[in-house]
């Protein structure tokens, strides 16, 4: 059982954070609060400027102003320069090619925190498998649990957790990542924790439709419910321990009102085009929920895993 810490300690090295989305963009906002230099990379150089220029990431984030301790750059080299901290917040479909661009930057005594819930598409990976495969030699945890990034944002109280098979890399990042509205706690099951994060997004999405299809509170409860079993069963066959998913991890804020009415906004019509149709209108919305990109990977795990 881990200690749970409120501040992050003195140290000041620069943290790169490699995604500026709105959860890439939030960490950062946070980082930079409690007086960390951090360098936030964008794959888009006109998004990078308009952060750079604006002080606010408009585009995912308006009317958040940027502390002055966070800087934008679309340059990876630029970004990554004397980082020993690197958080990746991208899609989960596009870690990969980030990781082609830019992992040449990446110093070898630099550890690795996947702030990404998902999986990869292709192979189904892990994201911390992914940037192991893809940046051997370097150290690897995941940041993950109940948020938003909006909120965190805003400064309102939040837990997550730092998850790593070396006790000793997840009690350094949580005294470094951590703050007074940040709360982090640290877990040695790996597999348990990025599972939990990435798998809980497809139930999300599906308490979405339940509600936009006007189904009800009783089918709500019975997705949440039997969806959580489904999800321990899956994650004990992947090797990960059942009461990880009961507690930070677990499923049951991403099937909040809040999320579940996104979901379901997002999903944009579907009484009248069908449940089918919905995943390849990826249309206006740039918070397109998490979950689609999952769903594929995890679909096809369980046969292989008897």
């Amino acid at each position: 059982m881990s200690r749970p810490t409120d501040a992050g300690d003195t140290r000041r090295a620069p943290v790169a954070v490699l995604g500026a989305g709105s959860w890439g963009t939030a960490l950062a906002m946070h980082l930079g609060r409690v007086g960390t230099p951090v360098r936030l990379w964008a794959r888009d150089p006109a998004l990078a400027a308009s952060i750079s220029a604006r002080r606010e990431n408009s585009r995912y984030l308006p009317g958040a102003a940027l502390p002055d301790a966070v800087s934008a750059t679309a340059d990876a080299s630029e970004a990554l320069a004397g980082s020993d901290t690197v958080l990746v917040a991208v899609p989960s479909h596009f870690v990969e090619a980030v990781l082609a661009r830019a992992g040449d930057h990446v110093a070898r005594s630099a550890v690795l925190v996947s702030a990404t819930k998902g999986l990869e598409p292709r192979a189904g990976l892990r994201m911390s498998e992914l940037l192991a495969r893809r940046l051997p030699g370097r150290a690897v945890a995941v940041l993950s649990g109940p948020s938003f990034a909006r909120e965190v944002a805003q400064a309102r109280p939040t837990a997550l957790v730092i998850a790593s098979a070396d006790e000793g890399i997840a009690a350094d990042l949580q005294r470094r990542l951590a703050g007074p509205t940040l709360r982090l706690y640290t877990n040695r099951d790996v597999v348990g924790v990025e599972l939990g994060g990435a798998v809980k997004n497809v139930m999300a999405i599906a308490t979405g439709l339940v509600d936009g299809l006007g189904l009800g509170e009783n089918a709500r409860a019975a997705l949440i419910t039997r969806g959580l079993a489904e999800i321990v069963r899956l994650g004990t066959a992947a090797g990960a321990q059942p009461a990880t998913f009961a507690g930070s991890p677990g499923s049951a804020t991403s099937c909040s009102p809040a999320r579940a009415r996104r979901a379901a906004t997002a999903r944009s019509g579907v009484r009248s085009r069908g449940v089918a149709r919905w995943p390849r209108r990826r249309g206006a919305p740039r918070w397109w929920p998490k979950g689609c990109a999952p769903y594929p990977p995890c679909y096809g795990w369980p046969g292989g895993m008897g």
